[in-house]
Order: structure tokens, then C-alpha cells, then sequence
């Protein structure tokens, strides 16, 4: 597992990394596990705009299917077009492989967020 300290997290188990005003979102490694199996993978369309806490896609596994939500705002820069074809890497690499969107013009991290030990007490690991 990579080093988390320059992730945040929502309590609703999405991560966003930010790197000046760009930002990479996926889903926690706590989350995929209680999704199990991941089938696909719903991402917006380059170029959407998304507002902080806003749903920005879906994802579907053998046991559910779950909104995801922006941590961020900003314009949707990138979409990771490899889960069209491997969702699995949800599963296998969900904080490398397994990204969703990349996302421009992201502000700064909210208040919100959580760093990694605050994430931890919010799922007990």
C-alpha cells in the first residue's frame, strides 16, 4: 500500500491526492473490500464540472452498487478509461491502477476531509 499521509479522505470512503490545483479521486481501500468484486465502473464525461460533495459516478460490485462523490470541485481533466475493460483494478490497486477521474482547478482541501488517522477511526482499521 502506497503512503497515505498526502491523501484525504470523505467519510463516504473516496480518496482525492492533490498535487497543486489537480486532484486524483478513487475509493479507499476500505471501501472496494466491503464492495467485494468489482463489475463496473460509471465516470463522468471529460470536461464536466463537479461541485465538492456532488455524486460524480457509480460503481457496481457482486454484492452492491454505490454513488461516488467529488471531494473536490473542479473540471473533470482525465477519466481512467482502463476500468471500462478492468474494473478489477478497483479492487487490486485502488489507491495506484484503480483511480476514477483526475479533476482540474481543484481549491485546496476542505476542512471536511480527513487525513489518514482520522479516516481510520471512522472504519475501526
Amino acid at each position: 500500500m502506497p503512503d497515505l499521509s498526502a491523501y484525504r479522505f470523505t467519510a463516504s470512503h473516496e480518496w482525492v491526492r492533490l498535487d497543486g490545483g489537480d486532484a486524483r479521486i478513487g475509493i479507499t481501500d476500505f471501501a472496494q473490500a466491503q464492495l467485494g468484486d468489482v463489475i463496473f465502473v460509471e465516470l463522468p464525461e471529460v470536461g464536466a464540472a463537479l461541485d465538492a460533495g456532488a455524486k460524480f459516478g457509480s460503481i457496481e460490485s457482486v454484492k452492491a452498487a454505490s454513488d461516488l462523490y467529488a471531494p473536490v470541485g473542479g473540471t473533470v481533466a482525465e477519466v481512467n478509461a482502463a476500468l471500462a475493460d478492468k474494473p478489477e483494478l478497483v479492487n487490486s490497486d485502488p489507491y495506484g491502477d484503480g483511480w476514477m477521474i483526475r479533476v482540474e482547478g481543484a481549491g485546496p482541501a476542505s476542512p471536511e476531509l480527513l487525513d489518514e488517522a482520522a479516516y481510520a477511526k471512522v472504519t475501526g482499521v
